[in-house]
């Protein structure tokens, strides 16, 4: 392999070449030789040469077979010019690398090859020399190549065992989501056909029913002015219930929805409160005390905002005395804040049937943007009546997406 396609050497390899380069040029300094094979011709740092050449290996111990081969020579040698201990355990630390990082193909021959090996040595050893020293000899092969080479494929097989298990983990995790996504899609799916095939249906229904009486009836009073109301209204809120429609059909949230209303179009919210009002004896105000160079409202807060004095309007419309409704909206550096008022107490006439809910939605719209909601009924010193108060603190930083 050429020097250029060499892999730069891990940190660790690094360090583990040090140390072993150090500890053995401390031995050799001292003569503490594990066999000394040196004849007293031979120069003192020849024996240098396989430790250098061995911790060059642990510098591409995560390259086999390059690493395994080179340090097979560099042991034989190190056998016979002079052992020294730190070479031969690098050279065990260089078996256990190779099964460990090397491809599936050494970490199956890298244990069987120590084995016959070890095995070969010892039988040769038995047969030349007839002593109990040919078993240590044996016993020494075992523990420099068999040991670290079984012990490098224990810990890889509990490695790719580990790995299947969170590859399977994450592929269960992935299923999971896609399960959710799909049954989250199909009820909104579901949502959708029960609003379009109920609810808009039936707006559609008074909307058409609306403009024929009108058609039909071309005098002014009372009687035209409410199916203009009414006519007005179930076509809103039929554009309304479609933009609904929409958003529930669309799962992925890449569509864009209809342009969502602002608090620019509050006149002719109040408007249509003004017409339906009118027999009442209410009236409608609105106090905007916005600074005109105010920064512009994240469109949560604005929806939120629009959709809380919408609600307002249409209780005060079914339960509201005669009187002023006033509409207030105040804004600062953090937050908008946004007061209802409307004139609590007895109305002539029949109330419209309330559910409750409309509160209800209110303070969700509030505290899912981290702010606060309050509505009820209020004494304020200025005015002799009691008038029931809704208040809204919208901050600016809005936490949630109300839709």
């Amino acid at each position: 392999m050429p020097l250029a396609a060499l892999p730069r050497p891990h940190r660790d390899d690094v360090r583990i070449a040090a140390a072993g380069l150090l500890g053995g040029l401390a031995m050799w300094s001292f003569g503490l030789y594990t066999v000394s094979g040196r004849t007293p011709q031979m120069p003192a740092w020849v024996t240098l040469v396989p430790l250098s050449v061995m911790a060059g290996c642990e510098l591409l111990r995560r390259t086999p077979p390059w690493a395994i081969i080179t340090g097979v020579v560099a042991l034989t040698a190190n056998m016979i010019l002079g052992s020294l201990l730190v070479t031969v355990l690098m050279f065990t630390d260089i078996v256990y690398a190779a099964v460990l990082y090397g491809p599936k193909r050494m970490t199956r021959s890298v244990p069987a090859v120590s084995v016959i090996v070890s095995a070969a040595i010892t039988i040769t050893l038995a047969l030349t020399q007839r002593n109990a020293q040919a078993l240590s000899g044996g016993l020494i092969c075992a523990l420099i190549s068999v040991a670290p080479a079984w012990s490098g494929l224990i810990v890889r097989q509990h490695r790719d065992t580990a790995d299947a298990a969170t590859l399977r983990a994450q592929q269960t995790a992935v299923l999971a989501e896609s399960d959710r996504r799909q049954a989250v899609a199909a009820e909104r799916a579901r949502m959708a056909r029960e609003l379009h095939d109920m609810v808009a249906n039936n707006l559609s229904a008074i909307a058409i029913h609306s403009t024929a009486a009108l058609s039909i009836d071309r005098r002014e009073g009372p009687a035209r002015d409410a199916l203009g109301v009414i006519r007005e209204n179930s076509v809103q809120g039929l554009a309304e219930m479609r933009r609904l429609i929409g958003l529930l059909r669309d799962t992925e949230g890449d569509a864009a929805p209809a342009i969502a209303p602002s608090l620019d179009a509050l006149d002719a919210l109040l408007e249509h409160a003004r017409a339906g009002g009118a027999d009442s004896g209410q009236s409608f105000v609105l106090r905007d005390d916005r600074p005109r160079d105010a920064p512009a409202l994240p469109t949560p807060v604005e929806l939120a905002a629009y959709r809380i004095v919408q609600e307002s309007l249409t209780n005060a419309l079914k339960h509201a005395a005669p009187g002023e409704v006033l509409v207030a909206l105040q804004q600062d550096e953090e937050a908008l804040t946004v007061t209802v008022g409307s004139p609590y107490g007895d109305r002539d006439g029949p109330r419209a049937p309330g559910s409750g809910s409309g509160l209800i939605g209110m303070r969700e719209r509030s505290e899912l943007l981290g702010g606060s909601f309050e509505a009820g009924v209020e004494q304020p010193a200025d005015t002799d009546g009691k008038l029931w108060l809704v208040r809204a603190v919208l901050p600016m930083a809005g936490k949630g997406r109300i839709t």
